[in-house]
């Protein structure tokens, strides 16, 4: 049987921490900046742990 490989995508959009979670970066961040504020702006910079209902499939492209 071949091995399951790791989804590039995700390991470019996702980090595993140290207690099996997943953290990843907000969105509405890339483009059209000028009309948002700099606090929504300074917000959108933090990342997130990934949540219950995502943390499943993300789980499935590690394959670890």
């Amino acid at each position: 049987m071949n091995k399951s490989k790791t989804r590039k995508s995700a390991v470019k959009r996702y980090k595993r921490t140290a207690n099996k979670n997943f953290i990843r970066k907000k969105a509405f961040k890339g483009h059209l900046l000028q009309k948002k504020s700099s606090s929504r702006k300074r917000r959108l910079c933090s990342s997130i742990t990934v949540g219950n209902t995502e943390r499943l499939t993300v789980k499935k492209f590690f394959n670890n």
